[in-house]
């Protein structure tokens, strides 16, 4: 299974994305909270819809430990508001149209899918701290449990 080559430990590499409404989110500017960045490969597909929904009904749970989440894909804004409201959605949603930081997280690897070839987004969660240092990475997450996994694994550095 592919993973990504960042590291816990080193720096997160910056972003300024815009959300769902056109706002520009950078990482800079989140310094001094907790940011769950997550990426997903597409807006209204199970696996997504259903991470996404959880993340939402712990999002002030996420809150509590001062922290942010932040999902991202390839989708475009319009893409994101659509699904936000279709499915009730809590959480900020960024566009990587041109995955320009998929790259730089290394979450763009080749899968098999429908008979051929593709370049997907591979479902990859981090969760960096206040000094902007990635302190955990999950790989290839499956979509059950994974925000109850998060909000454990925050309690549990912030416990540290």
């Amino acid at each position: 299974m592919a993973k990504t080559s960042l590291e816990s430990g080193k720096t997160a590499p910056e972003f300024c994305l815009p959300d769902q409404e056109g706002n520009r989110t950078c990482l800079e500017n989140l310094r001094g909270k907790w940011v769950v960045l997550y990426f997903y490969p597409r807006d209204n597909t199970p696996g997504c819809s259903l991470e996404a929904k959880n993340f939402s009904c712990l999002r002030k749970d996420f809150e509590a430990e001062d922290a942010i989440i932040l999902g991202v894909s390839r989708d475009s804004e319009e893409s994101h508001r659509k699904f936000i409201e279709k499915k009730e959605l809590k959480i900020k949603l960024l566009s990587d149209e041109k995955a320009e930081i998929h790259e730089k997280y290394d979450v763009l690897h080749p899968k098999y899918f429908r008979g051929k070839d593709v370049i997907s987004a591979v479902r990859t969660t981090f969760l960096i701290d206040p000094e902007g240092k990635i302190v955990k990475i999950w790989d290839n997450v499956k979509a059950a449990g994974h925000a109850e996994k998060v909000l454990s694994e925050l309690k549990n550095m912030k416990e540290k």
